[in-house]
């Protein structure tokens, strides 16, 4: 497996974040955790989270509490209920939702330590310094999804060979996410003589809208960006690509237990797992430990039942998981 196809767990020094970050230990420490969605659509992802904390040695509401701040999909939310876990005076605040909750964190606070996951280079994205060091009082988890564009449209075009028009969905809000999955798509266009059209949707109407014109202009299949908001409205994106019957490649496994046609991406849910047990989080909860970098993560892929509007032959395929490596 390819560097870029990992999912990175970035190691820092938590020792050395700023002495007062670590005063005043709590009788039951508390976890800020941040999140841009609602707590709904992330049942079995914040199933990974506990576990992890588990692995570690800590149970919500045993020896450690932990105080949710969800901004149900609006996003202007996010810096006021950073704020409010600033006040709180939380041990750590995780950001498993990606950059825009990790950056209103990092707004309100250089002191408490900081947890994310994101999906793109977190150095060129302004969280941290180096992958190697983070320093400052962010470190995490990330995963190159845009670079995994490439893989994601030749995966689909072995299910659906007779695809030459793909339609790219992009959430316009995530800006940075939408930038790196237009700009890969368009460099595989090269390699797979794709042809592709770029599609923006940061609403449910827009994404209701997206895929009338997707059946309209009678596009061969549809590439949908990595997003939280994309990963929070799945049922409904799921549910139109088969009303349309467009054969529709998804960002994460949970798409394809949705419905989905076929997913291919990092394992999303073993890394908030992996961010519970991270000892950026268990070490600021009890001893502040030294954080090392930890294991790599594989991407994992995996197709549904035949939709409507596959052929039997391109759509029968099954597939499990990558395993770790």
């Amino acid at each position: 497996m390819k560097r870029r196809e990992f999912i990175t767990l970035l190691g820092g020094a938590v020792a050395a974040w700023p002495l007062e970050a670590r005063a005043q230990q709590q009788a039951m420490p508390v976890i800020g955790f941040l999140d841009p969605r609602s707590p709904d659509a992330l049942a079995d992802r914040l199933r990974g989270f506990r576990q992890g904390l588990k692995d570690a040695g800590f149970a919500e509401g045993q020896n450690a509490a932990i105080e949710y701040r969800w901004a149900e999909n609006q996003a202007d939310r996010l810096p006021e209920l950073a704020a409010d876990l600033v006040r709180r005076q939380v041990a750590v605040i995780v950001t498993p939702g990606g950059l825009a909750s990790a950056m209103a964190a990092k707004a309100a606070t250089t002191t408490i330590p900081i947890v994310f996951v994101v999906a793109d280079d977190p150095v060129r994205l302004g969280l941290v310094a180096s992958l190697a060091r983070p320093d400052g009082n962010l470190t995490g988890a990330n995963f190159f999804s845009g670079e995994l564009t490439a893989k994601r449209l030749e995966l689909l075009r072995e299910l659906v060979p007779a695809t030459t028009r793909v339609a790219v969905l992009v959430n316009p809000a995530n800006a940075e996410n939408a930038k790196t999955t237009s700009r890969e798509a368009e460099i595989a266009t090269h390699a797979t003589g794709l042809q592709i059209q770029v599609f923006n949707a940061s609403t449910s109407r827009e994404i209701n809208a997206a895929f009338a014109t997707f059946g309209g202009e009678r596009l061969d299949a549809v590439l949908v960006g990595l997003d939280p908001f994309f990963n929070s409205r799945r049922i409904q994106l799921v549910q139109l690509a088969t009303r349309y019957a467009i054969p529709t490649s998804y960002p994460a496994r949970d798409f394809a237990e949705a419905g989905g046609l076929i997913s291919y991406g990092a394992n999303i849910a073993d890394a908030w797992r992996q961010v519970g047990s991270m000892p950026a989080v268990s070490s600021r909860v009890s001893s502040l430990r030294s954080c090392r970098s930890c294991s790599p993560l594989s991407s994992s892929w995996s197709s549904m039942p035949r939709p409507r509007g596959c052929s039997a032959s391109t759509c029968r395929r099954r597939c499990s998981p990558a395993p770790t490596r």
